[in-house]
């Protein structure tokens, strides 16, 4: 079952409207539906398809067997000549000789970073096949597509030999809020939305995590299915991820995770915390992991200049990864000795101010499905970010998240607890007096909440918008 990616569908479809073949770059973290969005691309609107992998990274790979590899695959599909292409430039060579002559074609080069892991020149016989043989087809689109977003940028993006070649970039991210509750299929209707809440506080909008739910059980069944099992997906699954997406250098990026898994950072503070130089090399380390889908870095705007904020503050944003930072990877070994066992998430040390955390990671997540609920779905947003810095009188002004427009500056409070009381008026009243904002900005407030609401709140009027945690699921 392929649930949404509308949007993503829509822009690929519109390549078919050119007189020429397009090349397409499609990036984002593993398990998030690429390859899954291109075949369903291909389904819907192709008569021909090839899909060709690379091989994943291991002790021992090389060039040759990578060529191998691709060698076989389109054997296998097209009933080509089973040969070792001497070259690369000979690979895309046999590609292209078999792509048809009549009816649209997809080719998929899928992992494309792995594919050419061990040839430094690789991008440049890409370039090659590109501009001397694949471009002059007609009715062929050709995606690479990785889960290592670091290298397309880096070989195709940025790339000056690639300049004015790449016809689409679709960067794929988390399934919608209320896409996630349709992987649940009718059983989803029948959650509550603090359930829902609890679900993606672990596996956050990633399509082959959220299928793996089983919402006919109970959070703590799910939870000790797969995560505190030795042979559960989400036991295994950061290893795996990391291992696959960054290769060798996996120890340095997942010591930054580590240091980044109880709050957000600025890069100085990240490098004192943890021990890191602050200079290109964490700089690239903090790239690579955005890229990756495991970091955002949020700067935002100034509300009292409109300039934007010279430092940057990261934050984890992959609730799988902090989840598993924070509660699973502790346990290990417990873990796989099956002496990790609970049977209710209370059970779960700080498990209240935990949730509380990943609700607000997931609305910052999903900020541009919260814009129709705070009156600005047809209203040009210039910034939406986090908010840290100190007044003038040195006092810290922190905002959950912070919206800014031409004329308005929205303070968004973002609150997960069992019961939400007046005091929570309190809080917003003394760091909207914090903020400063420019003279031609007016100061509005927001309360985007899970749990109950006490009934004084709303009777105060002191927030223009009420967000219940229910409407973030409706479509």
């Amino acid at each position: 079952m392929f649930i949404g990616r509308k949007e993503y569908l829509d822009s690929l479809e519109m390549l078919w409207n050119k007189p020429t073949a397009s090349l397409v770059t499609c990036r984002g973290r593993r398990r998030i539906g690429k390859s899954t969005l291109i075949e369903e691309f291909a389904a819907r609107t192709a008569d021909h398809f090839i899909e060709i992998e690379g091989l994943p990274p291991r002790k021992g790979m090389t060039d040759r067997r990578q060529r191998r590899h691709f060698c076989e695959i389109l054997s296998d599909q097209t009933g080509c000549r089973r040969v070792t292409p001497q070259s690369w430039t000979a690979a895309f060579g046999m590609l292209d000789d078999v792509i048809p002559k009549r009816g649209r074609t997809v080719v998929l080069l899928d992992e494309i970073s792995w594919m050419g892991s061990r040839n430094p020149d690789f991008a440049g016989f890409l370039k090659g096949a590109w501009d001397k043989l694949w471009r002059k087809h007609d009715n062929l689109v050709v995606v690479l597509c990785g889960s290592v977003s670091s290298w397309i940028a880096d070989n195709i993006l940025n790339s000056t030999g690639f300049v004015g070649r790449n016809s689409l970039d679709v960067e794929v991210t988390e399934l919608s809020l209320p896409e996630c509750v349709s992987c649940w299929g009718s059983a989803g209707e029948r959650l509550s939305a603090l359930e829902k809440l609890d679900f993606l506080a672990v596996t956050g909008g990633v399509p082959r995590y959220v299928e793996e739910v089983q919402p006919g059980y109970s959070v703590a069944e799910n939870i000790n299915r797969m995560c505190f099992s030795s042979d559960g997906l989400l036991f295994r699954e950061f290893d795996a991820t990391f291992s696959e997406v960054f290769g060798r250098t996996t120890q340095s990026r997942g010591k930054v995770l580590r240091a980044l898994a109880e709050k957000p950072l600025s890069m100085s503070e990240l490098a004192a915390v943890g021990k890191h130089p602050a200079n290109g090399r964490l700089s690239r380390i903090l790239k690579e992991l955005e890229y990756a889908g495991f970091v955002s870095g949020d700067s935002g705007l100034n509300p009292e200049t409109g300039e934007p904020f010279r430092i940057e503050r990261y934050r984890i944003r992959d609730a799988y990864t902090r989840f598993y930072l924070h509660y699973v990877e502790p346990k290990r070994e417990a873990i796989r000795k099956g002496l990790f066992k609970f049977s209710s998430v209370e059970q779960l040390v700080g498990w209240s101010a935990w949730l509380g955390l990943q609700f607000e990671t997931l609305v910052l997540n999903h900020v541009t499905e919260l814009f129709p609920h705070l009156g600005l779905g047809r209203t040009l947003v210039l910034s939406a970010a986090p908010y840290l810095r100190k007044n003038a009188a040195g006092e810290n002004c922190q905002i959950d998240l912070l919206i800014l427009t031409a004329s308005t500056a929205l303070v968004v409070e973002i609150k997960r607890r069992k019961k939400i009381d007046r005091t929570v008026i309190d809080e917003v009243r003394e760091k909207v007096k914090r903020l400063k904002v420019s003279s031609d900005r007016s100061i509005r407030t927001a309360l985007v909440y899970a749990g109950e609401l006490s009934e004084g709140v709303p009777a105060d009027g002191y927030f223009d918008f009420i967000v219940p945690a229910e409407k973030l699921f409706l479509a």
